[in-house]
């Protein structure tokens, strides 16, 4: 019976050739064929390297093999890809030349659509430009919403709210004060950004039910690559921009430690969802024209961090041991259905309420009472300026900290501080933290039909401007004519305080504030995972070297910026 001998090629051939004769001449020829063994050093075999080290020539053929590995890679070949990828081949002939019957060579309209996604130099701008798409969605059409959602909670709800209080004798008391400025109105400030969050995982289903996200995957294995990592990698990276605790766990589907760890280290600078409401926003006072530009380049920004970061940690505390192939089956291509997209987005949304309706009641409740404290002024509890509350003293002191960066204020600060328990509260504790009194802005028309009816007709006409805003997704703007939309009065405060905070660059001081949403701690449900999969120690580097890392990218963002507007 003659053995099967596999050509793999120009560039793998010589090198495989002059392992094979230095084998022959060592002492391993008498226990491993030459050509498998070489072929198995060239694929990086880990299970073949405490065997040779106990040969008396094999580390010489370990430097040998390194040396060959190094040229290869040099000359642009990616060597275990190029193995697996001429096994492959020789597999498909031998099952064509082996099969029985007429067979037509056929292109499946999968293979089709793959050569260009996943093509080399397409790949990449193919990726860009669907992520372009999922965020000018999450910006511009789900953004048709958040008036009307602002104005119903802010409106109808708090004055019934309000209503009813003073019907059963709590009306001007500090029960009123907790119910309204307190729950509803920190609340309230988040449940206003439910539809872009929505918009997001409804296009994330939609890329995944089409068989595309292992695509992006594939695309990204020669960019993660460079930082030591598979393709595979970036699978939990994509789902960090969902939630980072699930993209945590599923690091375990990695094949090594020093995978998991690198990985876990780099999911958080993914932007997760909800660090969203925060650069639609700002994004929306302080770069009305480009917001969706303004999101989009936050999730490159931390793409790009997250790219260096591990090129970093690869050249330091974790170097590369082995380079696995990424070998992955692709599904096809199929059209999603409406039920799936649908119980996919409502399962992530209604998770995202589930599990962070509980942090974000608490920590409304906890900046509620500290501003409700007097520790100055002539105010009385939960009736003080906040300016004189327990909260404002806090965040005051830690304030100083962030005047580099151009938003020294104890108010942005607190919104930053509430931010380490999770990124859905820092919108709420803004609108607490300004003072925002939305019910008079919104109105109170009154009867309880009358305050209905207006939801109603609110609904409908963002629904109308959601439809006219889907052309914006490829430059067509049918909204030009409604001329800009007013401000709310939280935009309105936000705007004035970034503006005396940063000396007049109050663009410069918002955009400095986005990049430090973007890579301080994601939240403490993330801690906790990261502590439950990678230990203690892993998890303290994290949040001091994010914290630190954000902080210094946020300065240079505001101090460079000043220098280049002047």
């Amino acid at each position: 019976m003659t053995a099967l001998r596999i050509d793999y090629g120009p560039d793998l051939e010589p090198a495989i050739a002059q392992l094979e004769t230095t084998i022959a001449d060592s002492d391993l020829a008498e226990t491993y064929p030459s050509r498998w063994l070489a072929i198995a050093l060239l694929d990086h075999d880990a299970g073949l390297t405490d065997d040779l080290l106990a040969s008396t020539s094999g580390q010489a053929l370990l430097d040998l093999t390194d040396t060959l590995s190094t040229d290869l890679t040099g000359r642009g070949v990616d060597v275990a890809t190029a193995i697996a990828g001429h096994r492959f081949d020789a597999v498909h002939e031998i099952a064509r030349e082996t099969s029985h019957g007429h067979h037509e060579t056929t292109v499946s309209t999968t293979d089709r659509i793959d050569a260009v996604v996943t093509n080399r130099w397409l790949g990449i701008p193919i990726f860009l430009g669907l992520m372009w798409a999922v965020f000018k969605i999450t910006t511009d059409v789900a953004g048709a919403f958040l008036d009307w959602v602002d104005v119903t909670v802010s409106g109808p709800i708090s004055s019934l709210t309000t209503s009813l209080l003073t019907a059963i004798g709590l009306g001007g008391t500090w029960v009123e004060s907790l119910v309204v400025d307190g729950a509803i109105a920190g609340v309230g400030a988040i449940l206003v950004f439910i539809p872009v969050l929505f918009c997001l995982y409804l296009a994330l289903a939609f890329l995944e039910d089409t068989g595309y996200m292992a695509r992006a995957a594939f695309v990204m294995d020669r960019a993660m690559r460079g930082i030591g990592l598979q393709g595979k990698s970036f699978l939990p990276m994509m789902v960090g921009f969902g939630c980072t605790v699930p993209a945590v766990y599923a690091t375990r589907t990695l094949d090594n430690q020093r995978d998991r760890i690198l990985t876990t280290m780099l999911v958080p600078f993914m932007s997760c969802g909800a660090r969203l409401p925060v650069y639609v926003l700002l994004g929306a006072i302080f770069f009305p024209d480009y917001a969706g530009l303004a999101v989009f380049a936050m999730y490159l920004l931390g793409i790009a961090v997250a790219l260096v970061l591990g090129l970093v940690l690869r050249r330091t505390v974790l170097p590369v041991t082995k380079h696995a192939p990424t070998i992955m089956e692709m599904p096809p291509y199929r059209m999603p259905t409406a039920r799936s997209i649908w119980f996919h987005t409502w399962t992530r949304t209604k998770a995202f309420l589930r599990e962070a309706g509980s942090i974000i009641f608490i920590t409304m409740m906890v900046v509620w009472l500290l501003m409700a404290i007097p520790l100055s002024g002539s105010g009385s509890f939960a009736d003080t300026d906040v300016d004189d509350s327990a909260f404002a003293a806090v965040s005051g002191v830690v304030a100083p900290v962030f005047e580099p960066a151009g938003f020294g204020s104890w108010e942005a600060t607190g919104s930053i501080l509430s931010g380490f328990v999770a990124k859905e509260v820092v919108i709420g504790t803004m609108a607490q933290a300004y003072g925002v009194d939305e019910i008079d802005d919104a109105g109170n028309p009154g009867s309880v039909s009358a305050q209905a009816w207006s939801v109603v007709t609110g609904f409908g006409q963002a629904s109308v401007d959601a439809v006219r805003a889907i052309p914006g997704i490829v430059g067509i703007n049918l909204n030009a004519e409604d001329g800009e939309d007013e401000s709310t009065a939280l935009q309105t405060s936000i705007e004035v305080g970034f503006e005396q905070s940063s000396g007049g660059k109050g663009a410069l001081g918002a955009l400095a504030f986005m990049v430090f949403v973007l890579l301080y701690t994601p939240c403490m449900a993330a801690v906790g995972a990261i502590k439950g999969e990678i230990g203690a120690k892993w998890m303290w580097a994290s949040i001091i070297g994010q914290t630190a890392l954000a902080w210094v990218m946020a300065v240079a963002v505001f101090q460079i910026g000043s220098r280049i507007v002047g």
